[in-house]
């Protein structure tokens, strides 16, 4: 009987464990933005760290990484996925280079990244919330100006 209990305690213990590091999907992959969402969306593209895309997501169990053709620059940003903030450089007004920080927390299988970013001499935040279902990558983002949902196809 005591190993019985024990068996059925170990075999919860597994599936709760399994369950849990089920609910966090991986993003990894090459996205772009899909043109019928740009359009939903105003024609205003991409104001998220994935931009217009494509964009290339890498995602490890530490850290999103995030690459992306900005003209004829590339832009990288580091996200660390354990609760810690995030320094990138990003892009301000006027295209000018402008200093972030941003931290990264997840809610069942949807990630959330709250940047805060000095623009203009004033502090700006963006909340971008990620979801994946196959090949159809959806961020919402909102900001003081509203929200906006744009939606990435690999």
């Amino acid at each position: 009987m005591k190993r019985t209990r024990v068996g059925v305690i170990a075999a919860t213990v597994f599936l709760l464990a399994t369950v849990a590091s089920a609910q966090k999907p991986d993003f990894s992959g090459t996205w772009a933005l899909d043109p019928a969402s740009a359009a939903a969306a105003g024609g205003a593209g991409g104001h998220n760290a994935l931009g217009n895309g494509p964009a290339t997501v890498k995602q490890t169990a530490d850290a999103l990484t995030i690459t992306r053709t900005m003209g004829d620059d590339t832009v990288t940003l580091t996200y660390k996925l354990d609760g810690s903030d995030s320094r990138n450089m990003m892009e301000g007004p006027a295209g000018q280079p402008a200093d972030s920080m941003s931290n990264v927390k997840w809610d069942g299988s949807k990630l959330t990244i709250v940047t805060k970013q000095e623009v203009g001499g004033r502090l700006a935040e963006s909340t971008e919330v990620w979801s994946v279902q196959g090949s159809t990558l959806t961020v919402e983002t909102s900001t003081a100006r509203g929200t906006q949902k744009l939606v990435y196809k690999k």
